[in-house]
Protein backbone atom coordinates (compact mmCIF):
# COMPACT_ATOMS: atom_id res chain seq x y z
CA UNK A 1 0.00 0.00 0.00
CA UNK A 2 1.42 3.27 -1.11
CA UNK A 3 -0.85 5.41 0.36
CA UNK A 4 -4.04 5.54 2.25
CA UNK A 5 -7.31 7.78 2.82
CA UNK A 6 -10.11 7.23 5.64
CA UNK A 7 -13.16 9.29 5.79
CA UNK A 8 -15.30 9.57 9.42
CA UNK A 9 -18.20 9.88 9.72
CA UNK A 10 -20.02 11.16 13.13
CA UNK A 11 -23.33 11.63 14.09
CA UNK A 12 -24.95 13.12 17.29
CA UNK A 13 -27.10 9.79 19.58
CA UNK A 14 -30.18 11.69 19.57
CA UNK A 15 -33.58 9.89 19.97
CA UNK A 16 -35.50 11.99 18.01
CA UNK A 17 -36.87 11.30 15.05
CA UNK A 18 -36.44 14.48 13.13
CA UNK A 19 -32.62 15.25 14.44
CA UNK A 20 -33.43 18.89 14.52
CA UNK A 21 -33.03 21.85 16.71
CA UNK A 22 -36.34 22.76 17.65
CA UNK A 23 -35.21 26.24 18.00
CA UNK A 24 -32.97 26.93 14.69
CA UNK A 25 -34.80 24.00 12.69
CA UNK A 26 -31.13 23.10 11.65
CA UNK A 27 -30.20 19.37 11.76
CA UNK A 28 -27.77 18.45 14.69
CA UNK A 29 -25.18 17.37 12.71
CA UNK A 30 -25.00 20.60 11.64
CA UNK A 31 -24.01 23.62 13.69
CA UNK A 32 -26.56 26.13 15.12
CA UNK A 33 -26.54 29.53 13.23
CA UNK A 34 -24.05 31.54 15.46
CA UNK A 35 -21.25 28.34 14.89
CA UNK A 36 -18.59 27.78 11.88
CA UNK A 37 -17.73 24.09 12.23
CA UNK A 38 -20.04 21.52 13.20
CA UNK A 39 -19.74 19.58 16.50
CA UNK A 40 -16.91 21.28 17.94
CA UNK A 41 -18.51 24.32 19.26
CA UNK A 42 -21.71 23.45 19.37
CA UNK A 43 -22.50 20.73 21.24
CA UNK A 44 -26.45 19.26 22.32
CA UNK A 45 -28.07 19.60 25.01
CA UNK A 46 -31.01 18.13 26.66
CA UNK A 47 -33.31 18.88 29.61
CA UNK A 48 -35.02 16.86 31.58
CA UNK A 49 -38.59 17.12 29.41
CA UNK A 50 -36.16 14.99 26.86
CA UNK A 51 -36.52 17.22 24.13
CA UNK A 52 -32.95 18.65 22.87
CA UNK A 53 -30.82 21.54 21.61
CA UNK A 54 -27.84 23.12 19.99
CA UNK A 55 -26.56 24.58 23.06
CA UNK A 56 -26.03 28.37 21.59
CA UNK A 57 -29.44 27.87 20.78
CA UNK A 58 -30.91 26.80 24.15
CA UNK A 59 -28.62 30.31 25.76
CA UNK A 60 -30.15 32.70 23.42
CA UNK A 61 -33.62 30.95 24.00
CA UNK A 62 -33.29 31.28 27.57
CA UNK A 63 -31.94 34.65 27.45
CA UNK A 64 -35.16 36.18 26.10
CA UNK A 65 -37.96 37.73 28.04
CA UNK A 66 -40.81 35.45 26.61
CA UNK A 67 -39.18 32.54 27.29
CA UNK A 68 -39.96 32.17 30.88
CA UNK A 69 -36.69 29.94 31.73
CA UNK A 70 -38.97 27.12 29.67
CA UNK A 71 -38.14 24.27 27.16
CA UNK A 72 -39.16 25.93 23.75
CA UNK A 73 -41.36 22.66 22.95
CA UNK A 74 -43.13 21.45 25.61
CA UNK A 75 -43.27 24.66 28.35
CA UNK A 76 -42.01 22.95 31.06
CA UNK A 77 -39.32 24.74 33.17
CA UNK A 78 -36.09 24.22 31.63
CA UNK A 79 -33.57 21.74 33.82
CA UNK A 80 -30.73 20.46 31.66
CA UNK A 81 -29.62 16.54 31.86
CA UNK A 82 -26.98 15.57 33.02
CA UNK A 83 -25.28 12.45 31.97
CA UNK A 84 -26.55 10.41 28.86
CA UNK A 85 -29.98 11.08 28.33
CA UNK A 86 -30.43 7.34 26.79
CA UNK A 87 -29.35 6.30 30.61
CA UNK A 88 -31.54 8.58 32.26
CA UNK A 89 -34.08 8.35 29.72
CA UNK A 90 -34.50 4.43 31.23
CA UNK A 91 -34.13 5.71 34.27
CA UNK A 92 -36.65 7.61 34.77
CA UNK A 93 -38.89 5.38 33.32
CA UNK A 94 -38.21 2.94 36.00
CA UNK A 95 -38.86 5.77 38.42
CA UNK A 96 -41.82 6.24 36.51
CA UNK A 97 -42.73 2.78 36.73
CA UNK A 98 -41.84 2.66 40.55
CA UNK A 99 -44.20 4.91 41.03
CA UNK A 100 -46.96 4.00 39.77
CA UNK A 101 -46.47 0.74 41.58
CA UNK A 102 -46.81 2.40 44.88
CA UNK A 103 -49.56 4.26 44.07
CA UNK A 104 -51.74 1.47 43.21
CA UNK A 105 -53.79 0.09 46.06
CA UNK A 106 -52.75 -3.18 47.11
CA UNK A 107 -56.16 -5.51 46.80
CA UNK A 108 -55.37 -6.47 50.49
CA UNK A 109 -57.06 -2.97 51.43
Amino acid sequence: IKSWSSVALWKWAVTDEDDVCGICRNQFDRCCPSCKIPGDDCPLVWGQCRHCFHLHCMIKWLQTESSNQACPMDRRPWVYLTGDPNTAQNSQDQQETNTQHQEQPSEEQ
